[in-house]
Formats: structure tokens, C-alpha cells, sequence
């Protein structure tokens, strides 16, 4: 059974709230998990099947006979920094071939961490409150080496962004106790990044499909896509047109008096920012 997932909208600043339950956000990525009539199956927020990628969840630890449908993030943890590692888990998520997927399961093991149940026991929760259906999963789901809750705390969303922030983890979502499960955005489940910010020497830009060139590796080459408004392409346009040094079909070079300010989740593991997003230009 799969249902299409509640989805968190961003708020840029961390807060404390009584209304409100505060959990780390998992670098993982999203899955709906049900079992029903024994039979396990897994989905990924976009409803494509991902259940034999991981055969170490297949036993779910459940009370006896409870069909559920649980919500939670796939993970992968470096048993040696105890960090997650986003790269390792989509090696895992691309595996098709059963040699590869049973050998990734040996040197890559995964786990499901859940925060939510949508439905138990033959009973459709979602319209329950929030801390009802937290309550139904600490009564229904026991933890062991594959399967974890989520810990979350009360109203201290601040405290635990900095804990967060200490330990360089992705950051945290905020739920209001009192939230009925929808699907799609809502504004009862927010996330607060805890992005790492970069400043990088501008040297072209794309001229077909905008984009900016900039020096984001040690010196490596790498395209900025985005979006700039009207006014900030006028002016960049402006700019760089005074300090041009040659261009080609698709590119236009300028020296590297302009400079952008990114901000990242992280770097992977050749040191490339992993979803690098515009900020403002720096002169």
C-alpha cells in the first residue's frame, strides 16, 4: 500500500515552541514502508518500488499480525564517525542486479529510520494528531539493528539546531504536535537546514540556459545553475562585460574579480557542494 508522503516546507531560521515537536532531520531518503498481509513492500516519495534494493529490512519489528504503513528515511552510517553518507546510500539505491544488491547489503547496510505510522491494524491514523500516532509507533515498533524511531524533543528547537550544527548533520524538522498526516506540502511540518556557506571566484557563464562558471574545487571548473532575477542578470551582464577575456560557442570567460555566495548541504567525497544554490554576488 503506498501513500503519497507529507512533505516539509523550509523555514530559514531555527525556533522554540510548545506547539511543537523538534526531531534531527536523517540524511537519507524518504520511504513509505507497508506491510501487509506479511508481504513487505517499499516505496520511495515518487512511488517507485525500491524493496529488494534493501532485503535487510524485509523483517519489520512489528507486533505480531499489525499490518502497517510506516514513514520514515532510509540511512546509511559510517559505523567508524557515526556520520550518514548520502553517496553510499544512493550506491545502494542503484543496485539492480541481486549479486551486487546481496554484496551491498554485507559492506553497506542500511537502516529505516521512522517517524511516523499512517496506518495500523487494519485502521487508516492519519487523521489522528501527531502525538497519537507517536504514541501508536512506541506500541507497535521495536527497535534492533535495522529499524530506529527518530528521537525528537519538546519545544527546544534552538538546542538541538545547535547540537546539529556542532556535529555538521543535515538539521532539523519541526512538527506541531496537533498535525493531521496530508499529503503533499503543509506548513504543519517544517525543516530547518543547517547549510554550509562558500564563497567562489566567478569565470563565465553559460550563454544558452543561464548558468554561472565558477571555480568550485580547488580550482576544478563547475556550473551554477540557477535563476537569477531580472535586475541581478542585468547587472552581472554589465559587470562582466568590462572584464571579458574570450568566450567560445557555449561560453563567455571573464576574469575572477566577481564572486558568489553559496550555500550547500555538504561536500561528497571527491569534495564537490552537494546542491549548491545562489545566495547574492560578491564584488
Amino acid at each position: 500500500m503506498f501513500i503519497t508522503p507529507m512533505l516539509l516546507e523550509e523555514r530559514e531560521e531555527p525556533f522554540d515552541d510548545d506547539r511543537y515537536i523538534f526531531e534531527p532531520k536523517i540524511d537519507g531518503h524518504r520511504m513509505i514502508l507497508s506491510l501487509i498481509d506479511g508481504k513487505v513492500q517499499m516505496y520511495t516519495r515518487h512511488h517507485n518500488n525500491c524493496t529488494r534494493q534493501y532485503p535487510e529490512l524485509f523483517n519489520v519489528p512489528v507486533k505480531p499480525d499489525c499490518d502497517v504503513v510506516l514513514d520514515g528515511e532510509v540511512g546509511y552510517m559510517n559505523p567508524e564517525t557515526g556520520r550518514f553518507e548520502f553517496e553510499h546510500l544512493m550506491e545502494r539505491f542503484k543496485q539492480s542486479k541481486e549479486p551486487k544488491i546481496r554484496e551491498g547489503r554485507l559492506r553497506l547496510p542500511v537502516r529505516y529510520f521512522v517517524f511516523d505510522v499512517l496506518f495500523a491494524g487494519g485502521e487508516d491514523v492519519r487523521s489522528w494528531p501527531l502525538v497519537e500516532r507517536k504514541a501508536l509507533l512506541e506500541e507497535i515498533l521495536t527497535e534492533n539493528e535495522f529499524y530506529k524511531k527518530v528521537m525528537r524533543i519538546n519545544r527546544d528547537g534552538s538546542a538541538l539546531f545547535d547540537v546539529i550544527k556542532s556535529l555538521s548533520l543535515e538539521g532539523i524538522v519541526a512538527k506541531r504536535k496537533d498535525s493531521r498526516y496530508v499529503s503533499g506540502p503543509s506548513d504543519g511540518w517544517l525543516k530547518v537546514m543547517n547549510y554550509q556557506y562558500e564563497n567562489v571566484p566567478i569565470i563565465g557563464y553559460r550563454k544558452k540556459h543561464f548558468a554561472l562558471l565558477a571555480q568550485i574545487n580547488d580550482g576544478t571548473p563547475g556550473r551554477i545553475e540557477l535563476s537569477l532575477p531580472a535586475v541581478l542578470r542585468r547587472e552581472f551582464h554589465r559587470a562582466a562585460n568590462e572584464i571579458q577575456t574570450g568566450e567560445d560557442r557555449h561560453f563567455v570567460y571573464i576574469q575572477p574579480q566577481i564572486q558568489a555566495r553559496l550555500r550547500y548541504r555538504n561536500r561528497n567525497h571527491n569534495g564537490m557542494l552537494r546542491l549548491p544554490e545562489f545566495v547574492d554576488f560578491v564584488v
